[in-house]
């Protein structure tokens, strides 16, 4: 864990991970094993990450999908970010998604639906092109 990141008490995160400088990681986030997540990224409430994922530089998750100042739901939609899947820089990912395993999402792209295991996204809103 690099210099400038927070991450708060009850974050679970695994072995053999490379977490860049500044990372927020709240409370309810599990990160596998031999995960890379690099500068600028926040994981909120309710995202899991599996083993072997790739986080590019400054990529958003989400965890609600009509925030307010000071309004928060009872529960964040879970987000699930399956094994050896890559999100390229500055992705944003949508709330309630599951990335499926070795999944390619190319930077900057805007994720707003479940995608399948072993393709790739471009785009805004992304749409598979392998």
């Amino acid at each position: 864990i690099w210099q400038y990141c927070v991450v708060l008490p009850k974050a679970r995160i695994g072995s053999n991970c490379n977490i860049n400088c500044q990372v927020f990681i709240e409370n309810d986030v599990c990160i596998g094993n031999n995960v890379t997540i690099k500068p600028g990224v926040q994981i909120w409430d309710g995202i899991t990450i599996e083993d072997d994922v790739f986080i590019g530089p400054n990529a958003t998750f989400t965890n609600d999908k009509m925030p307010r100042s000071k309004h928060y739901p009872e529960k964040f939609m879970r987000t699930l970010v399956k094994k050896g899947a890559s999100i390229g820089a500055n992705a944003t990912i949508l709330p309630g998604i599951t990335i499926g395993e070795s999944a390619m999402i190319g930077a900057g792209c805007v994720v707003t639906k479940d995608i399948p295991p072993h393709t790739v996204w471009v785009g805004n809103p992304a749409r598979q092109i392998k």
